[in-house]
């Protein structure tokens, strides 16, 4: 490996906890990650300065690469590799899990992402708006819901069911005694899996049945935590930061300013509950309230009872 080279590779910027959220991103990412590969990293966020409007670019010798493909065999041409232990039928596993992938869980993910309604007006469009610079935050967000609407009426249609038995298959194949898919080392197929599952499991979605799936598989989920903590931990501990500082706060000021006065309506209501239960008590009969009489009454009966006496 010549660690002289320092190769320039521009993304989407991450958020979350990842690095980035962009799903081809993310991917070249990892497997540079896990073959140390010396990248200069450039967050951009517009495609509109990339030959052909698409991320991620890779940048060297005044050339450029923008598909993951082509970038990752670039980087083995360049003998950066992960996979340099594994036996051919491990190879060929990865290329049939790569496609499996791409079929199955990709279409799905661009349908969660831009064409479910409330997903992509509550979190993709506004997430992406605020991420590409004016004016172009008004045109590549329509573009991407027009690219995935266009894949899900060239495909053919993809069940959710079908989806979640891809995610269970990855679950089984993982197992819960191994770390990477392969043993101790992480390989391609670690970064291909990363690259899907991660966002899948750490956007904030307001609607993905998916997402909760993914959830159920805790070796997954365990997967996912352990190479964002290993490979991108900077990443990884700031967005733990601002979580840890945004905790008390929603746990405590968030309720005060929702129900300023707490304490004042839970008086009024155990009040009226007791009312309520003396009156039903009172109603019912079960208890029996007998009149106090004056003291007049009092003392003509104690001077009844002495005459009684007398006599």
């Amino acid at each position: 490996m010549d660690d002289s080279n320092n190769y320039q590779i521009d993304v989407w910027k991450g958020d979350w906890g990842l690095p980035s959220i962009d799903i081809q991103c993310l991917q070249v990412l990892a497997y540079a990650k896990f073959s140390d590969v010396p990248l200069t990293i450039r967050e951009i966020n517009n495609p509109f300065r990339t030959p052909r409007g698409l991320l991620p670019v890779l940048r060297y010798d005044n050339k450029s690469l923008d598909s993951p493909d082509d970038i990752i065999q670039f980087f083995r041409k360049m003998n950066y590799t992960c996979d340099d232990s594994l036996t051919p039928k491990q190879c060929a596993d990865i290329v049939s899990y790569d496609h499996m992938l791409k079929e199955s869980l990709y279409p799905a993910m661009q349908y969660i992402w831009w064409i479910d309604q409330k997903n992509f007006t509550e979190l993709m469009r506004p997430w992406y708006a605020k991420a590409i610079p004016f004016p172009l935050n008004f045109y590549y967000p329509s573009q991407y819901e027009k690219q995935a609407q266009a894949m899900m009426e060239s495909l053919y249609p993809n069940e959710e069911s079908m989806t979640q038995k891809c995610i269970t298959l990855l679950s089984n194949r993982l197992g819960d005694d191994s770390d990477y898919f392969f043993g101790t080392k992480p390989t391609y197929l670690d970064a291909i899996v990363y690259s899907y599952l991660a966002p899948l499991l750490k956007l904030p979605l307001p609607n993905s049945s998916l997402q909760n799936h993914l959830k159920a598989c805790t070796n997954l989920v365990k997967f996912i935590s352990k190479i964002s903590q290993r490979y991108f931990e900077q990443d990884y501990q700031n967005y733990e930061k601002i979580k840890a500082k945004e905790q008390p706060k929603n746990n405590c000021d968030d309720v005060d300013i929702e129900f300023p006065h707490k304490r004042r309506n839970q008086f009024i209501a155990g009040f009226i509950a007791t009312l309520a239960m003396i009156s039903y008590a009172l109603f019912t009969g079960i208890v029996e309230v007998t009149p106090i009489r004056d003291d007049d009454d009092t003392l003509d009966d104690h001077e009844d009872y002495m005459d009684d006496i007398d006599d």
